[in-house]
């Protein structure tokens, strides 16, 4: 990656985490997996996690972060999930963290691409959900991001899922007061990794 490069990538990140948390979100800039691993481990903890469940992320992210879970006396689930058991599964993770395809720094967004249901699971089930997603990987507007999802769904015409989120799930639904954490996670935690460590 050239310095013109990193440093956009950097900006696009510092973009990102302001619109993250604009929408209740908490967003944190690191630069290594290790990093990575004990912010998952951290943010577990805070949330009295007995059960963790991860998808969409390299092997090395998911062993060393199992690994930091394990040794504090969490239950780590990670792919291949079964289709007949993975919703009642799921359903009693307190934090799921999943890898994001890319994000969208104008809006705070992650872009989530599974090809399963049972990965969107792990972001959409669990009170915490914590998204992972390289500052390399971000396009600066939701109008930019459509060249990336027209590539993804060129390269996988059948069984693409993708899941835009912003922040932890909102509804006005309720007399009119926004409620957090109705229809999925109440808290929403985004990693942007800035070195290529990971």
């Amino acid at each position: 990656m050239s310095e013109s490069d990193e440093t956009l990538s950097e900006i696009l990140a510092n973009n990102f985490k302001a619109a993250f948390e604009a929408v209740s979100g908490h967003a944190y800039l690191v630069r290594t997996q290790a990093e990575v691993c004990d912010l998952i481990l951290k943010i577990a903890q805070e949330a009295g996690a007995k059960r963790v469940a991860l998808a969409e992320l390299p092997d090395s992210v998911m062993d060393e972060a199992e690994s930091k879970c394990t040794a504090k006396g969490m239950e780590v689930l990670r792919p291949p999930y079964q289709t007949d058991t993975a919703l009642g599964e799921i359903d009693q993770v307190q934090v799921g963290v999943t890898g994001a395809r890319f994000g969208i720094a104008e809006t705070g967004t992650l872009a989530e691409v599974v090809f399963d249901d049972t990965s969107r699971l792990v972001s959409a089930l669990p009170r915490t959900h914590i998204g992972i997603v390289h500052a390399r990987d971000l396009v600066e507007t939701l109008r930019g991001s459509a060249a990336r999802m027209t590539e993804l769904y060129a390269e996988n015409p059948e069984n693409i899922m993708v899941s835009y989120i912003s922040g932890p799930s909102r509804t006005g639904d309720i007399e009119m007061i926004l409620t957090l954490g109705v229809h999925g996670p109440e808290h929403a935690h985004a990693i942007l990794i800035l070195g290529d460590d990971a």
